[in-house]
């Protein structure tokens, strides 16, 4: 693929790269404060563990927030090596419909189960990356109803059935 011409669009230099990083690691940097602040008061009726189940997403938090720190103070430079792919509007486009089927699997997980949510999600996504009808069907619906049964059954993690929930007993 040839290079961009610079001369005919504007390229981002260097320079201007580095300030958009610092400017994304303070921003994101502000959103980890607001969540731990929003977290530092939460206590559960019940626990488990003696620690409690705040100090898991506030250590997370901590530990994401120093190197958004590290990285809005010390940046480094975004170079893109020759054997990476470029990112062109049709790879630009798969990203934001794997997004997409990711929030209508989250809004389906509870009401249509996940079994039924995770091949509806994954016959699109499979279609997305070139995958053909027959084994794309096959093997999500293998998988959909071998990691329920393996969550479900196996490791005591509940998973909703939704509408085949009358299949249960």
């Amino acid at each position: 693929m040839p290079a961009k011409d610079c001369k005919a669009v504007p390229c981002p230099t260097e320079d201007s790269l580095m300030i958009l990083q610092r400017l994304f690691a303070l921003a994101l940097l502000a959103v980890c404060a607001a969540l731990a602040v929003m977290a530092w008061p939460y206590q559960a009726a019940f626990s488990y563990e003696p620690v409690g189940p705040r100090a898991y997403p506030l250590l997370m938090l901590g530990l994401m927030g120093l190197a958004l720190a590290y990285l809005a103070f010390r940046p480094t430079p975004i170079v893109r090596g020759e054997d990476e792919p470029e990112l062109d509007r049709e790879t630009l486009n798969k990203i934001g419909l794997c997004v997409g089927l990711l929030l209508v699997f989250a809004a389906t997980f509870e009401p249509l189960g996940f079994i039924v949510a995770s091949i509806l999600v994954g016959l699109p996504m499979a279609r997305l990356y070139g995958g053909r009808w027959l084994p794309s069907a096959l093997i999500i619906g293998g998988m959909s109803i071998t990691l329920y049964v393996l969550f479900d059954r196996v490791m005591d993690v509940p998973l909703p059935l939704g509408l085949l929930d009358v299949l249960e007993n």
